[in-house]
């Protein structure tokens, strides 16, 4: 029994750093109020805003850190209530930290025809 108990320490040693040192896989931010924000190069960052495109109104992507990739467009999606017309939901975009830099993530909310956004959205990123 005493060998085990000395053996322990050793096996159990890289199952706690594995859990300490590990950045999570993806970042959600939903709001300006966790910015700014520091990413890990790989992780992914995942923009969730709410969106209302049945009222004219679209979030206009205009700027991306060069730290970001894309991974693809925006992707709109509505509440479960599906009987409800013009509810609102929300619009997602999902980037990839590629390399280390800072920068801002812009978005402005507003009707194409309309001259001013009723909204914006911008986020300082640091890519590490």
């Amino acid at each position: 029994m005493i060998r085990i108990h000395r053996a322990f320490p050793l096996l159990a040693l890289p199952l706690f750093a594995a859990c300490s040192s590990a950045p999570p896989s993806s970042v959600l931010l939903e709001n300006q109020a966790r910015c700014p924000q520091q990413l890990a190069q790989g992780q992914m960052l995942i923009l969730r805003l709410p969106s209302n495109p049945s009222t004219g109104y679209r979030w206009e992507l205009l700027n991306t850190p060069d730290a970001l990739r894309s991974l693809g467009p925006e992707v709109y999606s509505s509440p479960d209530k599906v009987d409800m017309v013009g509810a609102a939901g929300h619009s997602t975009w999902r980037f990839q930290a590629t390399a280390a830099g800072k920068g801002s993530l812009r978005l402005a909310y507003q009707r194409p025809w309309e001259p001013e956004p009723i909204e914006h959205f911008e986020c300082r990123l640091e890519v590490r």
